[in-house]
């Protein structure tokens, strides 16, 4: 039997309840679909390997021309995406007629769904499917090494009905044995679809046992470190896949957790690494990028993020307006009339103590030349950046501000978030 199917995908329940309406593509239903990813961006084609249905609220076609529209779906098309489904009605009132027109002339199939269903639901039962369907066997795409070892980091990064013994069970037949005193951290992968970068991190980390395997969105491992070893172990991971990382690659790292603390906890932290993954491809980072090697981050480093975008997008766009409008209104009218970097330099101040050397040294630039910027910013503020009572709300507004701007901008580069 062969993966599963477009048409199949839409027989599932959680499809159905969105009232898809097929607009394109009757003909290619009965290609396979080898995974199902959602993004508000229009440039998510870059980021499809082939084979997976996207789906899309539509945010990213609202402020763009017909042309822009078409070069999206053309786009998909070349990437060898088996679908496009949006969601009609919140930020795409209907579907724009030059999207139906170059679906059909594609030959892609085009999906409208009329209610809404949080893509989450979808992702989890489609995906699932999809294993499911790969581990009886029948599938072309097979994950990476033990296929005992990919169910089970699916169902825990999932967080599919489990219960302890059978996660203890399934951990020993994928050969995973952390001690009581272990402890466990997720890792998520994005940019391969080899396991070896993870094997040369746990090599370096002295041998931690490790349950890993690739999927087609990304790597997915859960890390055992001995709970003998000292210092911070999410530093210890960090640096590891600094140095056995390929360059280009995107590696996120979740929080620490007792490996005798239950599969709960095994859950939180997979799900904790793929949230951020999620956020450091989509999000525009808060400092400058190193210039060669991987993108190593973790779910403390973008804790902020994480809760501002807690529940989707979708659900705190408006509330995280206000929230930047309020705290930095005149500085972006100022930044509107006048080209500048006053807001990211708020925020690297702010994220770094108030500290002007370190500011200055992560943005290149002199110290007098910093203190302009942190004069002009007080002076269209009305106050004093390093005062302790307003340090919580600034950061939270820059941060916010960089959010909302790398959801709904051209340089958003990843999926959509769904804490």
């Amino acid at each position: 039997m062969p993966a599963l199917t477009l048409r199949e995908v839409l027989a599932l329940d959680p499809v159905r309840a969105s009232e898809p309406e097929l607009l394109a593509g009757e003909a290619a239903l009965d290609r396979p679909v080898r995974w199902v990813h959602s993004s508000e961006v229009y440039e998510g084609a870059n980021f499809l390997d082939g084979g997976e249905l996207l789906l899309t609220n539509g945010f990213g076609l609202t402020d763009t021309d017909a042309e822009i529209r078409r070069r999206y779906v053309r786009e998909l098309a070349a990437r060898g995406a088996s679908g496009l489904a949006v969601e009609i009605g919140r930020s795409l009132p209907t579907m724009p007629p030059e999207v139906t027109d170059e679906a059909r002339r594609l030959g892609l199939p085009l999906l409208a769904l009329h209610r809404v269903v949080p893509f989450v639901r979808i992702t989890e039962a489609a995906n699932r499917a999809i294993v499911a369907r790969g581990l009886s066997g029948r599938s072309v795409v097979r994950p990476w090494g033990d296929d005992h070892t990919a169910a089970l980091l699916a169902d825990l990064a999932d967080r599919a009905a489990l219960n302890q013994p059978e996660v203890e069970a399934r951990s020993a037949l994928a050969g995973f044995h952390p001690s009581p005193g272990a402890r466990l951290i997720g890792v998520s992968v994005h940019g391969t679809r080899e396991v070896s970068s993870v094997d040369r991190a746990v090599r370096l980390l002295g041998g931690a046992s490790v349950l890993r395997a690739a999927f087609p969105g990304d790597v997915l491992a859960l890390l055992a470190l001995s709970g003998s070893v000292s210092g911070d172990p999410i530093r210890a991971v960090q640096e590891a896949f600094r140095t056995a990382a390929d360059p280009g690659l995107t590696v996120a790292v979740g929080h620490v957790v007792d490996a005798g603390s239950g599969w709960l906890r095994w859950s939180d932290t997979l799900r904790a690494a793929r949230t951020t993954l999620e956020l450091a491809l989509t999000v525009p980072a808060a400092e400058p990028a190193a210039p060669e090697g991987p993108l190593v981050t973790s779910a403390r480093a973008l804790a902020l993020e994480r809760e501002l975008t807690r529940g989707g997008v979708d659900a705190n766009r408006d509330r995280l307006a206000r929230l930047v409008q309020h705290a930095l209104g005149p500085l972006l009218a100022w930044e509107a009339a006048h080209p500048s970097d006053l807001v990211r330099t708020l925020e690297v101040h702010l994220r770094h103590g108030c500290s002007p050397t370190r500011t200055a040294a992560l943005l290149h630039i002199g110290r007098q030349s910093l203190y302009q910027r942190l004069e002009r910013i007080e002076s269209l503020l009305g106050l004093e950046i390093d005062d302790p009572d307003l340090l919580g709300e600034l950061l939270a507004a820059v941060c916010a501000h960089r959010v909302v701007r790398g959801m709904g901008a051209t340089q958003v580069r990843g999926l959509r978030t769904v804490a």
